[in-house]
């Protein structure tokens, strides 16, 4: 029998690493990156027309004109990442007035880089955590990760876990493969940035502030033969980044009707959700979403916002966006959305506070 128990959400905290650099700048890096590409005519308006203005970084721009191997960069990822979200889970539990003992379970997500013993350990370590915590680590998801995460550590609480601590931290600088000249590395360039978030998620008795938001469910969706759309080829420099099928045709196709059966999966209609929360892959996904759910004008402005503000920072940008339409104060029932390698389709529904 499903559990009858409703886990809210308590606290949300993000946040960049300080390299905050401006769009134009990053365009005229990819001249010493990219000599051939940027050669061709109009290759660079693919900065440009990325709606994009600054992005965070882990490192210095100048730190990414040189030649790095994956094992610099994964170093450099474990010192950032482990620096960011310890930052971040530890204003997440405060806010949430967790104590750090009283965390049942951690979830941590990520795709931009490798760790064992996972991010888990050293948070729990470094925070004071229950060291008996149930540890779900997710390694793979990519910009699915954030919807997906949300949705493991409701279904934690379900399953009797009264205090779950969610973080996801991506740094996809580190991935540029310098030197790889293809259009996938070169896309990437353009849109991925580096950012993490942490969130607490409870049962709604658990004394604390009043929730953010009641999590209703959640619906998944593996795309039958699609490994090939998104993902990461390893190579000796790093983890470069695949693009291989137009992602907005794939979104105008089949989101229409794989969003109504997630909300249908839980007795829900489309006409009952105000407020969608999208990962915003780019511009031209989130135009295929308004087509392909006929939103209104304005729908998707807090992911157009994001995205401006920070870029793709991959699993971690969909929980900006959700920060965003609280900080707006939206209300009522939302959907929260996000496709990723897999290629796959993750949904969360909410009923924001």
């Amino acid at each position: 029998m499903p559990s009858s128990v409703v886990p809210v959400l308590r606290s949300l905290v993000t946040g960049t690493p300080p390299y905050l650099v401006p769009q134009a700048d990053l365009r005229e890096a990819a001249r010493t990156l990219f000599p051939r590409m940027a050669a061709r005519p109009h290759m660079l308006d693919v900065f440009d027309n990325a709606r994009i203005q600054t992005r965070a970084l882990a490192r210095p721009l100048e730190w990414y004109l040189q030649q790095r191997g994956f094992g610099e960069k994964n170093d450099v990822f474990l010192a950032e990442a482990r620096t960011l979200i310890r930052r971040l889970a530890a204003e997440a539990l405060s806010r949430a007035g967790v104590a750090p003992p009283d965390i049942d379970a951690v979830v941590v997500v990520n795709t931009s880089g490798l760790s064992t013993p996972s991010l888990d350990a050293d948070l729990i370590g470094f925070l004071g955590l229950n060291r008996h915590a149930a540890r779900l680590p997710v390694w793979g998801l990519g910009c699915a990760g954030g919807a997906a995460g949300l949705a493991r550590a409701a279904d934690l609480v379900r399953a009797g876990y009264r205090r779950v601590l969610f973080v996801a931290v991506e740094l996809c600088s580190l991935t540029l493969v310098r030197g790889d000249e293809s259009k996938s590395n070169f896309v990437g360039t353009a849109l991925f940035s580096d950012g993490g978030a942490a969130l607490v998620v409870t049962a709604p008795d658990v004394p604390g502030p009043p929730p953010l938001a009641d999590l209703h469910g959640a619906y998944s969706t593996l795309i039958e033969a699609s490994e090939d759309i998104m993902g990461w080829d390893v190579v000796d420099d790093g983890l470069k980044v695949r693009f291989s099928r137009d992602i907005p045709t794939l979104v105008r196709s089949m989101m229409r009707g794989n969003v109504q059966d997630a909300l249908a999966a839980h007795g829900w209609s489309p006409g009952q959700v105000g407020t969608y929360i999208v990962h915003p892959g780019g511009v031209k996904v989130l135009s295929a979403y308004e087509e392909a759910l006929q939103l209104p004008a304005g729908a998707l402005d807090s992911s157009r916002r994001v995205l401006c503000r920070f870029g793709n920072m991959s699993s971690v940008t969909v929980l900006f966006v959700l920060e965003e339409v609280l900080r707006a104060r939206s209300r009522g029932r939302a959907l929260l959305s996000a496709m990723g390698p897999g290629f796959s389709a993750e949904h969360v529904l909410l009923d924001l506070a």
